[in-house]
């Protein structure tokens, strides 16, 4: 029993540091609702002077939980839901969230009537029962093809923005999620219509398979990302200590190897198109016959030549981090089989855990 106690504990705190989980008091401000605040803030409307005006998203790790479970449950296809909370300076910070009925493809999920109406009577029952947070935002998800808005999730937050603000969007990848081992989830604002956003700065690269680059590309000036953070309450720990007591068992039993190897193989298929896409547009090696040299075309070769490296240099990128969660998944089972099996300890065995562990980090 007691060793029980103990492996969920380590799951909560593993899964605690992995998502930079910032602990709150109970009786912390960003929990108490003041519903003149919201008001005063509400007709103010600074967000609507300043497109840039929301830099935060914060959400509860009840609310975080609760929608990457719902996200798991729909693979392959994708899912909907609303977060309820409030606006706290320029954070926009979810309390709660809660899934919607919904019909789901791969590629994309509508809201239709039933799901409006759903929503307006769980905004009501939340209402009665003194939990008074407004409608703050949307997410879904994207299983396997990474976090950022489409041309139909740009054009749904633009709708919202318009009549609905603050409103947020989030986004969940639970393939990506159970491959990385930590919440893979983006938060995102849309520019109004007709706004030309400032040069943007390098991002954080991520993987986009081939098949959604020109969608990724084409709307990727019409909205910007917040920065995403976690936190939790003393009375959320204690609901997520019970949650991990439960399935304390399920989460040492799976192997992400296993449970995520259709989204594997799709990452291989993609990253073979990739580097065959990259190697027809790079020209043979053979060294060109000498010319007269002509300033506009080196430049023009500079720049082909700079695009040809970059799409490489994603095709490495991409490959790494696949080799590199495909080993982590290797490592935590070969740690599972010499915890839990007697063979290490078997008369005549010579290995040792650490030559087991040396041998599996030195695989690729």
């Amino acid at each position: 029993m007691a060793s029980s106690s103990s492996s969920s504990n380590i799951a909560l705190k593993t899964f605690s540091l992995e998502n930079d989980i910032k602990e709150l008091s109970a009786q912390d401000e960003i929990f108490r609702y003041d519903p003149a605040e919201n008001k005063r803030i509400n007709n103010e409307r600074p967000w609507a002077r300043d497109p840039h005006y929301f830099k935060v998203c914060k959400i509860s790790a009840v609310a975080l939980i609760k929608m990457a479970i719902h996200a798991r449950s729909g693979v392959p296809y994708e899912i909907m839901g609303i977060m309820q909370g409030k606006v706290m300076g320029n954070a926009l910070v979810v309390v709660d969230s809660f899934a919607l009925p919904v019909q789901g493809t791969e590629t994309r999920v509508n809201a239709q009537n039933e799901a409006n109406e759903y929503m307006v009577q769980y905004v009501q029952g939340s209402e009665r029962v003194s939990r008074l947070e407004n409608a703050i935002g949307w997410y879904h998800s994207h299983p396997g093809y990474g976090c950022w808005l489409s041309g139909i999730d740009v054009n749904t937050q633009m709708q919202n923005q318009k009549f609905q603000d603050p409103f947020v969007a989030v986004v969940i990848d639970p393939n990506r999620t159970i491959s990385a081992g930590k919440v893979d989830i983006g938060a995102f604002r849309t520019y109004p219509e007709g706004y030309t956003p400032p040069d943007a700065g390098s991002s954080e690269y991520q993987s986009i398979p081939l098949s959604k680059i020109e969608d990724f590309g084409v709307h990727a000036n019409q909205y910007y990302p917040l920065e995403v953070q976690i936190f939790k309450s003393s009375l959320d720990a204690e609901l997520l200590g019970l949650l991990w007591n439960k399935y304390w068992v399920n989460t040492l039993s799976q192997s992400a190897l296993i449970s995520n190897r259709a989204y594997a193989a799709s990452q291989l298929a993609d990253l073979h198109q990739k580097l065959s896409k990259a190697q027809t547009s790079i020209p043979s090696t053979r060294a060109p016959q000498p010319i007269l040299v002509d300033e506009k075309a080196v430049i023009k070769n500079k720049e082909d030549k700079k695009k040809e490296e970059s799409a490489l240099a994603k095709a490495v990128k991409d490959s790494d981090k696949i080799a590199a969660e495909a080993q982590h998944g290797l490592i935590a089972q070969v740690l599972k089989d010499v915890i839990f099996s007697s063979r290490l300890s078997a008369p005549g065995s010579s290995s040792s855990v650490g030559d087991v562990v040396d041998t599996t980090m030195a695989i690729g």
